[in-house]
């Protein structure tokens, strides 16, 4: 059953075309990377699939929901129950510690403390960072921030994970442990993984590689 279906998206910024009718479908509990030349529409793509971005042009469905018929407020909760990001750049807070931040997005969805917090345990365990739970981003080497980044893109279960050049900031150890990382939590967790990247070995691990060239797949 198809998770993400995209029909005829288009997106210009300006006088400048970046996706001209891209059509997709993604299936659930599937990793599918996106590939391409710098100013190819990856990201511009990704932005739209994850509700970060409207197009002009097109239909995108979400597990079944029309997510650009809803009204701003309700993509904002619909992505905050139904979507997960992690980005090259962690965008972990600095003032809040890593328990803190990983449980920041289940706050929102109206979560108990409680609850929250049991919740990101058991996801700082399962990516084995939990002994780091209590410290802060600065005092985290940059595998275990994106380890973080990547149990608050879990905590509230979403049915898609959107990934921004995950591993770009990372050594290639750390790099490799992320990789393999995507396909532990898609056996154990279920998700699906939509990735932007750089990197051909991630690229090449998918279940499927999509390459945008000038605007189309």
């Amino acid at each position: 059953m198809a998770i993400i279906q995209a029909n005829n998206v288009f997106k210009s910024y300006g006088e400048l075309a970046v996706l001209k009718g891209i059509s997709l479908s993604i299936e659930a509990k599937e990793i599918v990377s996106i590939v391409g030349a710098s100013g190819a529409g990856k990201t511009t793509l990704l932005q739209i699939l994850g509700t970060l971005d409207r197009p002009d042009q097109g239909q995108v469905l979400i597990d079944d929901t029309d997510v650009f018929a809803l009204k701003d407020k309700q993509i904002s909760t619909f992505r905050n129950q139904k979507i997960g990001f992690i980005f090259q750049f962690h965008q972990l807070l600095p003032e809040f510690s890593a328990i803190e931040n990983v449980c920041l997005p289940a706050f929102i969805a109206g979560k108990s403390k409680k609850e929250a917090e049991d919740q990101a345990k058991e996801l700082l365990s399962f990516l084995k960072v939990d002994h780091r739970m209590n410290h802060k981003p600065n005092e985290l080497s940059g595998g275990e921030q994106q380890r973080v980044a990547v149990a608050r893109s879990l905590i509230n279960n979403p049915a898609v994970v959107f990934a921004d050049e995950p591993s770009g900031n990372l050594d290639s150890k750390n790099a490799d442990d992320l990789h393999k990382l995507f396909f532990d939590l898609r056996d154990q967790f279920g998700q699906t993984f939509v990735i932007v990247t750089h990197n051909k070995q991630l690229a090449d691990m998918a279940d499927r590689k999509l390459e945008i060239v000038d605007g189309v797949l």
